[in-house]
């Protein structure tokens, strides 16, 4: 399977993107593209290479080779803190959060444009995170603090959201639950790049999907083709 768009269709584009750290090499030639409006899955068992492309696609980690565009403009040599003012907002794998200080000030500290109406978008879609505000975040449950996280990344109202892994360690209950809100998300205009090993959520949530295997890209398309393919229903989605 293979996909074709249109320059116009592409938010973002990765072309031919190489990285090592030291001799070894975590992506090998990947090359994909998302469509503004969408959720697209990346999927791919830990060590495929989905966290170093994030770090790629938001300034963390130089490619060796390769190149990063977003809303027409190169960005693989851009600082990570000036692609944040380009609309790209990074979710990382761990959620990464200041653990002693408060809810508040972990979503004040991510703000990139009027703290109030940044703020009500997060509590709009996290209201238990307006209830828990002067709270801790270290103190904060796995699911909470994942809804933090994600509410950190709203804070600078991006265009992108990169999500590393939001499902990780989290009860089915809050899956669902960080699922529904991925939509809702979606639904009001922000596109998402949603890097998960729970294929089968992953696929669920998107329109397009990629598969990366050791830093290649494996295969890829449209979602409800990915789902009924052999090969993915036989490494992802068997269990």
């Amino acid at each position: 399977m293979s996909l074709k768009p249109t320059s116009a269709e592409k938010l973002l584009e990765v072309k031919d993107l190489v990285v090592h750290y030291g001799k070894t090499q975590a992506l090998k030639g990947i090359s994909l593209y998302v469509p503004e409006g969408m959720i697209v899955a990346l999927i791919g068992a830990n060590g495929a290479g989905k966290s170093t492309l994030l770090k790629v696609i938001s300034g963390l980690v130089r490619p060796t080779f390769g190149e990063v565009w977003f809303m027409g403009d190169r960005i693989d040599r851009v600082p990570g803190h000036e692609i944040v003012k380009l609309g790209i907002a990074h979710v990382p794998e761990g959620r990464r959060l200041f653990t002693k200080m408060s809810v508040l000030d972990n979503l004040k500290i991510a703000s990139r444009g009027s703290i109030l109406n940044s703020m009500e978008v997060v509590f709009q879609h996290f209201p238990v995170l307006e209830k828990r505000a002067k709270q801790r975040a270290g103190t904060l449950s796995g699911g909470e603090q994942q809804m933090l996280a994600i509410g950190r990344g709203l804070m600078a109202e991006p265009r992108l959201m990169l999500l590393d892994e939001p499902s990780l360690g989290l009860s089915p209950i809050m899956t669902m639950e960080i699922a529904r809100i991925i939509v809702e998300i979606n639904r009001q205009g922000t596109t998402l790049l949603l890097a998960e090993q729970n294929a089968r959520l992953a696929l669920r949530l998107s329109g397009i999907g990629y598969v990366l295997e050791t830093g290649l890209m494996g295969l890829s398309g449209n979602t409800d083709e990915l789902v009924h393919n052999s090969a993915i229903i036989k490494a992802y989605l068997s269990a």
